[in-house]
């Protein structure tokens, strides 16, 4: 019999991506899977059950008692994953790092669980990478929504009424996110900054038509993250930082490494030092932000400084990100998924690095 894929509908709170799009129903049947995708499953990202239909993956039934791999945008509660047919494989972005009992039920259920954000950054996984392709659908929708709450133009207008300046955006973070960011806001018209303690991202910002912020503070790390700045640093990039923001109109902060608190970039005292009617928007909301008075989920003013703190930017743009998602999802699943059965070969490195949860049997294999 063929392995049984599943696709439910996700319930996180404003989340509107999906796992398995059409396209790639179609490919995981070309594998050998029988796919259920559930009813609606798709529909927030633009996908009806019946383009499901006709990729012969639509199932309004789909349930998790009968998913042998079960695949996900965000992780399911300990209650539903308690439900998981015994002995089930599920691959989605699982906060690993998350306390909770989730990790408990799915051992109780002797399920082997993948956590796409543990993927190694290397070449082979490129195409997997989860983390960078919905990073880049972040930092764009980022960018807008500065835009939008920021009460001026980003271009160099020439009008009647005479020329109005460009707005100065500055980019805090020069990652996947960061880097589309920067590439948004040149393509709306703004004057752009980048800024990163890592010395090696000046040639990518640069490229982008950004200017590369130089603090005098470098601190490259290891993975392509940067490392913990000394008290010292910390200390001589705030004092450069914060006379910096007084003339910046939108600040994108875009810092993060994955299973750690984001580090604490702006302070309070910066942001009061910045313009009236200038924009923080911070998309490190989720794991603390990268600013001081960042509210999760909310926009706060701030002695005229709108500090915005938006989570899932990326599901905003579901159509694309799901797209990305789903074939990256399909990628990774191409590596165990042979001929209609689940074979993990725990020799390789993504399967065996991007593993949360391995069951018994799995470990032993």
């Amino acid at each position: 019999m063929p392995v049984t894929v599943v696709c439910l509908k996700e319930t996180a709170a404003g989340e509107r991506r999906v796992a398995i799009t059409p396209e790639t129903a179609k490919k995981l049947a070309a594998l050998g899977a029988q796919v259920r995708v559930a009813r609606d499953a798709g529909a927030d990202a633009g996908f009806p059950d019946a383009a499901y239909e006709a990729a012969g993956g639509a199932d309004g039934a789909a349930a998790l008692a009968e998913a042998e791999l079960l695949l996900c945008v965000q992780s399911p509660d300990a209650a539903t994953l308690a439900k998981l047919k015994p002995g089930a494989v599920i691959v989605g972005m699982l906060a690993a790092h998350a306390p909770g009992d989730r990790e408990a039920a799915l051992a109780s259920r002797g399920a082997t669980a993948f956590a796409m954000e543990k993927l190694p950054r290397t070449t082979r996984a490129q195409a997997m990478d989860v983390l960078s392709s919905q990073a880049g659908m972040a930092g764009y929708k980022a960018v807008l929504l500065g835009a939008q709450l920021a009460p001026r133009f980003f271009p160099m207008l020439s009008t009647a009424a005479g020329t109005i300046r460009p707005s100065k955006v500055l980019v805090v973070g020069a990652g996947v996110a960061g880097l589309q960011a920067i590439a948004t806001a040149r393509r709306l018209g703004a004057q752009v900054e980048g800024f990163d303690v890592r010395p090696e991202t000046r040639e990518q910002i640069e490229s982008l038509g950004g200017k590369f912020l130089d603090l005098g503070v470098s601190a490259a790390g290891s993975g392509g993250y940067a490392r913990e700045l000394s008290a010292e640093e910390r200390a001589l990039q705030q004092q450069r930082l914060a006379d910096h923001l007084k003339g910046i109109d939108v600040v994108v902060c875009t810092a993060a490494v994955p299973g750690r608190a984001a580090p604490k970039i702006i302070t309070a005292a910066m942001v009061a030092g910045m313009k009236p009617g200038s924009v923080v928007v911070d998309l490190a909301a989720e794991t603390g932000g990268n600013c001081e008075l960042t509210t999760p989920g909310e926009n706060v003013q701030h002695g005229g400084v709108t500090v915005a703190g938006p989570l899932n930017l990326a599901s905003s743009g579901a159509v694309h990100a799901s797209e990305m998602y789903a074939r990256n999802l399909l990628n990774f699943v191409s590596l165990f998924l042979k001929d209609g059965a689940i074979a993990l070969d725990w020799n390789d490195e993504l399967i065996e690095k991007s593993c949360w949860v391995r069951a018994p049997a799995a470990a032993t294999a």
